[in-house]
């Protein structure tokens, strides 16, 4: 690992650095016989965003593009001691320039994907999500966490915790459609991943929405409204991840205990479970925005070099599945 790596990663423990399963260098792995993606890095301002840059290119999964005020980058790039000299800087004032310069680029084709930098998610959202940007789909945008935590077998993807704060049955299917476009890149099994929708009880209540819109897409994808996965709920967390606890209550599931993705009813359902698994169970993640023309590589402020790094693997990943034709 590089010098920088470890200067901008010491605040985390030493067993997140290496997991038994090693599935986080597993990805890195798979990322190295492929091409690095050339990336619109929006307003990068911040030395721990110019440092994850720096670390992802060294693992050769992105050529960064940045976008933002260009006296002020090359100040924090010095003062850091981080060499961001080989990089092209477009010079935009400020930080809704810069998305909607990034924007453009990904819209013309000028670039394969777009990523976060020191803005707020929304600012950079919203040029994306205009009707004249070129990047919108007939999906609906949704962010997908892809973690890896100890406590469980396998990847395990939770959405959406970032876009869409209250959606409603056909927003839920587009990030179903997301998430599983999302696994089909991450993993090379030809079965269909399994969506777990999550609510508070495993029962149909005409009083909870969350357990109607469960049983709804799962129908949908009984009848191939929703197609390329496996849909079953409504399924508490307990009987979601737990087969056992499933078995207890008398459920019967191919989804039960071996969900890959966690649906939550919404928003903030979904970011606490993410960001307990970051914070508390000290999963490795990685934070996609699907639905549109290109990946959107999204991470929070508060996340640290690992998961931007495994956030661009997975932005390499899935345009790889793109141009493969496994995905949209």
């Amino acid at each position: 690992m590089t010098d920088t790596y470890h200067m901008f990663a010491s605040d985390e423990p030493p067993e997140i650095q290496v997991h038994s399963h090693d599935r986080y260098h597993a990805v890195l792995k798979a990322c190295a016989v492929l091409p690095p993606i050339l990336t619109a890095i929006v307003h990068p301002v911040d030395e721990f965003v110019l440092a994850s840059l720096v670390n992802a290119a060294k693992e050769n999964l992105i050529t960064p593009l940045l976008i933002g005020p260009a006296a002020r980058i090359r100040d924090v790039a010095e003062r850091a001691a981080l060499d961001i000299s080989s990089w092209d800087i477009i010079d935009v004032k400020h930080s809704h320039a810069a998305a909607e310069k990034a924007v453009e680029l990904a819209g013309a084709g000028s670039v394969e994907a777009i990523m976060k930098g020191s803005l707020h998610t929304e600012e950079l959202l919203s040029p994306v999500v205009a009707s004249a940007s070129g990047l919108r789909t007939e999906r609906r945008l949704s962010h997908s966490y892809v973690m890896d935590t100890a406590g469980y077998h396998k990847w395990l993807i939770i959405t959406d915790a970032v876009v869409n704060i209250a959606p409603d049955l056909s927003v839920k299917a587009d990030i179903c459609r997301n998430a599983a476009d999302v696994w089909r890149a991450l993993s090379d099994e030809s079965r269909l991943p399994k969506i777990a929708v999550l609510a508070a009880v495993e029962l149909v209540n005409p009083k909870m929405q969350a357990t109607l819109d469960a049983a709804a897409l799962s129908k949908m994808a009984e009848r191939a409204q929703i197609t390329g996965c496996i849909i079953d709920g409504p399924l508490g967390f307990d009987n979601a991840i737990s087969r056992s606890a499933a078995e207890k209550k008398g459920i019967v599931s191919a989804v039960a205990g071996d969900p890959d993705i966690l649906l939550a009813p919404d928003i903030e359902a979904a970011n606490i479970l993410a960001k307990q698994l970051t914070f508390i169970n000290r999963a490795d993640a990685a934070g996609i925005v699907m639905g549109g023309r290109v990946p959107i590589i999204l991470a929070s402020r508060a996340d640290g070099q690992r998961t931007r790094i495994l956030s661009c693997a997975l932005a390499v990943l899935v345009l790889e599945a793109r141009r493969s034709g496994r995905i949209k």
